[in-house]
């Protein structure tokens, strides 16, 4: 059986990733197959700068982040099959899977070229109930 929570309750656990990022948080995107949670990293092709604070209060279950700067020069040439967040210090905060649809975090296109701009126009997490 899976768990229902309430609103409150996914808003909460979603606030709690803007707790520990902290500011100015960094989104890495990596090619390769994800490793188990916090475990070494593959090849790193890009890494993305959060904001000040990496997204307003959560609502209905849903954390909207906040702008995101481009890396204009990506590392590496590569798909993008998973990303992490780390603080400003590089402290692992979490990691998620990377696709066109149906990822945690979805990109128009995860296919990153070295030396091209790489861009994250938005992005959402989600706390659903089944």
């Amino acid at each position: 059986m899976t768990i229902g929570m309430s609103a409150a309750l996914r808003n909460a656990r979603l606030d709690a990733i803007t707790t520990a990022a902290g500011a100015n948080a960094k989104l890495r995107l990596y090619s390769g197959t994800r490793p188990a949670t916090g475990g070494a990293a593959t090849t790193l092709l890009a890494e993305l700068t959060c904001g000040a604070t990496l997204a307003p209060a959560a609502s209905g279950g849903v954390l909207t982040l906040n702008a995101i700067t481009s890396d204009t020069s990506a590392d590496a040439s590569g798909t993008a099959t998973w990303a992490r967040l780390v603080k400003s210090d590089n402290t692992f905060v979490m990691d998620m899977d990377v696709g066109t649809s149906g990822a945690d975090l979805n990109m128009n296109s995860n296919v990153i070229s070295a030396g091209a701009a790489v861009a994250i126009t938005g992005a959402t997490l989600t706390e659903a109930n089944p």
